[in-house]
């Protein structure tokens, strides 16, 4: 008997306390709010990598020794700064005679400049190494030609069409302005997605291959009628959904709605047309009939 009485009494907590008015009408506390014409959006989030588009060699000019190789990888160079020298075998095999007369010149070297503003991607030669004329000494990634290579679903691509806005969101949480603003033509063969790539409004130094998150949107309604979620009700199988409504400061009434957008903490009311001096209840509304007896809580 004791633990019957237990298992009633935990049942019963979790439900709403219910007031007796003077007439005997048993009423519910509950609390309220109200609709709201917003703006909405509704948005999805896709896998994107950074990446170069334009990579230039920086090739030795002459045969010779490299000098002065001041470059590590991932050190951002401007166009015109030297990035290495080359001396070549006979202004080395020369160099004594140069000390004596340097107004020979034979012993000076040839500078090799960065051809544009970009990162040291890869360097392939040490200090003092000997390269050939042509022999590529490091790579440099061109700036301008910084993207994310945005990995999109095949059903999801009609949100992803050229010159589509989106948000870019880095591992650390700051965001950057993007633009769609090219589809590549194949679809990779294991993942079912299609490439496209994401241009940055801004110019953000950011290293190759970091893997970030792009938020596109999928719908959008400037002049939503707009509920807290916690107002809409549903029925076991989510097909059916209503809102318990005021009629008065005691009593509400079932509504049936049809949803919109659902983002956060808010969903779209599409039908019937609500508006915004309408009062719903927000808690307490749960197991109540279809016409209810309430007390409001403030």
């Amino acid at each position: 008997m004791a633990i019957a009485l237990f298992l009633l009494l935990a049942g019963c907590k979790n439900q709403p306390a219910q007031t007796e008015s003077a007439n005997g009408t048993v009423k519910t506390p509950v609390t309220i709010s109200s609709v709201d014409i917003l703006p909405i959006s509704e948005n999805i989030l896709l896998n994107a990598t950074s990446s170069y588009l334009r990579k230039s060699e920086v090739k030795a000019t002459a045969g010779g020794y490299v000098q002065n190789l001041n470059i590590a990888i991932g050190q951002f160079v401007k166009a015109g700064a030297i990035l290495f020298a080359i001396k070549t075998k006979e202004a080395e095999a020369l160099s004594l005679l140069n000390e004596k007369d340097p107004t020979l010149g034979i012993g000076s070297v040839i500078k090799v400049k960065a051809p544009v503003s970009g990162i040291i991607s890869s360097v392939t030669v040490q200090p003092d190494s000997y390269v050939n004329d042509g022999e590529a000494v490091a790579i440099l990634a061109d700036m301008k030609s910084f993207i994310f290579i945005l990995h999109v679903p095949f059903e999801q691509k009609e949100y992803t069409k050229t010159g589509t806005s989106c948000q870019i969101i880095l591992p650390d949480g700051r965001r950057i302005k993007g633009m769609v603003s090219s589809l590549l033509s194949e679809v990779d063969i294991i993942s079912q997605t299609q490439s496209y790539i994401v241009t940055p409004l801004t110019n953000p130094s950011l290293p190759e291959n970091l893997v970030v998150s792009v938020e596109l949107e999928k719908s959008n309604s400037p002049k939503a009628r707009v509920v807290e979620k916690s107002c809409v009700l549903s029925d076991e199988t989510m097909e059916n959904f209503w809102v318990m409504r005021l009629i008065n400061d005691s009593t509400a009434i079932k509504v049936p709605v049809t949803k919109g957008i659902t983002t956060g903490d808010r969903i779209e009311i599409l039908t019937p047309l609500l508006n915004p001096g309408d009062r719903l209840i927000n808690t307490g509304s749960y197991g109540l009939p279809d016409t209810a007896h309430v007390t409001i809580i403030k």
